[in-house]
């Protein structure tokens, strides 16, 4: 960043002699280039800066404070946004007016005091204008001034919340691990996952950031290790590899909006920023989530727009498709994710706690989870002779993970997951090398009690033979007499009927029914089909 000296280098000796008369330094010379070095030479005194430090307005200082907090510099539009434009005016009207001696903002005020200067620096989107802090002046004021979100907070933003607002607790959890054990499932069997308790969409971007997925297939070796760790060691890879990521992007994750077009944010940066908040906060503390968003809009409202652009993002309103740009919107893009943070993947992952009110499901305060977030996986699962296994949320998530592979999956219920062993599902396990013998095994060591003797056979008789017996729903065709069947199957519809069953019965090949019924009324033969004898019943 420029120093003082190159700060002012274009200034007229008019603004020097300002900027003189404000600090109380008298300048000598009447020549530009000279009397800059001798107002530099003055201002860069330690002691004097305290001086003026102590004589900023409390505006002025938070400006100041800001610009130190953000490493000396900020983009002009988001500085200005806060703290005020600066009056153009040229040198003859400044001096005839004396604007200077009645600023109009903290911007104005710290400008003719030279702690702040304006320039254009490259970026990675070309030049941009920022408000700066004069690179040798910052240095003296860095002692002085309070730390930011640079480093450690200087205050906690918000406010303790009520009794009201945590009224009803919700416990952080482990439960993504099942989710994500469900999801894994799926990716396995090219299924689409049922409904979890954490989108799915959430759970797969995070086993991706992980390197346990990747689109939407799985890497068997990460899985296998994933699913073999205990609960608190795999919880932790989740909350590392998210806390890490650049790519997981909670932006466009938050209900209710929809990002379009090829712009880009820094999702790290805003997650980042956000944890080093919580690290301010008081431990053990139920904190006002509402309190806590709107400090952090009027002190950190650019946290996640480095640039402090509100027009570049793309994004609209999912409920009526408006587009949200401008300031105006903060509430509903930056302050949507700040409330999406913490109330979904900082929750989901066990970093935070949540409550409500008790006359409300919204939430209104969190605070940040101290102790590890486990629970054994000592369950045990129980198997029907019907070929149905209950797996309680609690059994090994390796086991149901392969336990899912071998069967139909059941809508589950509460605390426990539902699967049904099939011929079509045994099929689609041996199709992926899976055996029968692998999942006798399974069972036999993971359940309550004793397998189902019939259950057992039932299997051992497939391995060996394969399927024994099957229930189909067919069309069947009844005629009076067998020389119509016969005649039938002389007529051109004779290609539509299949095994005969008996001398007046035959089966109609699916979808066939309404052109056999077309060809027996050509034979002259009206027929009725099972549909219009429950209407006749009904009438």
């Amino acid at each position: 960043m420029p120093n003082l000296l190159q700060s002012l280098q274009l200034r007229d000796l008019g603004h020097l002699r300002i900027v003189a008369g404000m600090w109380g330094v008298e300048l000598s010379s009447a020549e530009t280039q000279v009397a800059l070095k001798e107002l530099t030479t003055a201002l860069l005194d330690p002691d004097l800066v305290r001086e003026m430090l102590d004589s900023l307005s409390e505006q002025a200082r938070s400006g100041l404070e800001m610009l130190m907090e953000a490493g000396g510099k900020m983009p002009w539009a988001a500085f200005a946004r806060q703290f005020g434009e600066i009056r153009q005016a040229g040198p003859g009207r400044r001096d005839r007016e004396q604007g200077y001696l009645n600023p109009i903002s903290a911007a104005e005020t710290l400008f003719y005091r030279a702690f702040l200067a304006r320039a254009f620096f490259d970026t990675a989107g070309g030049a941009q204008e920022f408000a700066y802090i004069p690179q040798d002046l910052a240095k003296l004021i860095k002692p002085i001034a309070p730390k930011g979100p640079q480093g450690k907070p200087f205050e906690p933003p918000g406010r303790l919340a009520t009794l009201k607002e945590y009224a009803r607790p919700i416990p952080a959890s482990d439960r993504i691990l099942d989710d994500a054990t469900t999801c894994l499932a799926a990716l396995r069997l090219g299924l689409e996952p049922p409904e979890l308790k954490v989108p799915a969409k959430v759970v797969k971007e995070l086993l991706q950031a992980a390197g346990i997925a990747s689109g939407e297939t799985s890497q068997p070796e990460q899985v296998k290790a994933f699913l073999e760790m205990s609960r608190l060691q795999a919880l932790n890879r989740l909350t590392k590899a998210w806390q890490e990521s650049e790519f997981f992007n909670e932006l466009r994750l938050v209900p209710g909006l929809v990002c379009e077009g090829e712009w880009s944010n820094q999702p790290l940066v805003a997650r980042t920023f956000l944890f080093r908040l919580l690290e301010a906060l008081p431990k053990g503390k139920w904190w006002g989530l509402p309190a806590f968003i709107r400090a952090i809009k009027d002190k950190y409202p650019d946290f996640q727009r480095p640039a402090g652009d509100y027009d570049a993002w793309f994004i609209k309103r999912l409920s009526d498709g408006t587009y949200l740009r401008g300031f105006d919107c903060w509430d509903e893009v930056d302050g949507a994710l700040l409330r999406y943070l913490i109330t979904g993947p900082m929750f989901w992952l066990g970093v935070v706690e949540l409550a409500t009110p008790e006359e409300s499901e919204l939430v209104t305060a969190f605070r940040v989870n101290e102790k590890p977030v486990t629970s054994v996986e000592k369950g045990k699962l129980t198997v029907g002779s019907n070929g149905r296994i209950s797996v309680p949320r609690l059994v090994p998530r390796v086991t149901r993970y392969i336990i899912a592979r071998f069967c139909e999956w059941e809508e589950p219920v509460p605390d426990e997951y539902r699967y049904r062993v099939t011929t079509g599902s045994l099929k689609k396990a041996a199709k992926q090398g899976l055996k029968v013998g692998q999942l006798l095994s399974l069972l036999a060591k993971s359940a309550a009690s004793g397998l189902p003797p019939a259950f057992v056979r039932a299997l051992m008789r497939w391995e060996a033979h394969g399927t024994e017996a099957r229930v189909e729903n067919q069309t069947i065709l009844r005629v009076s007499r067998p020389e119509v069947l016969e005649e039938l199957r002389k007529s051109k519809a004779g290609r539509f009927l299949g095994e005969t069953l008996g001398p007046a019965t035959v089966i109609v090949k699916p979808g066939a029914q309404a052109r056999v019924l077309a060809a027996l009324a050509e034979l002259g033969l009206l027929a009725e089909s099972s549909k219009d004898f429950e209407a006749d019943k009904r009438l």
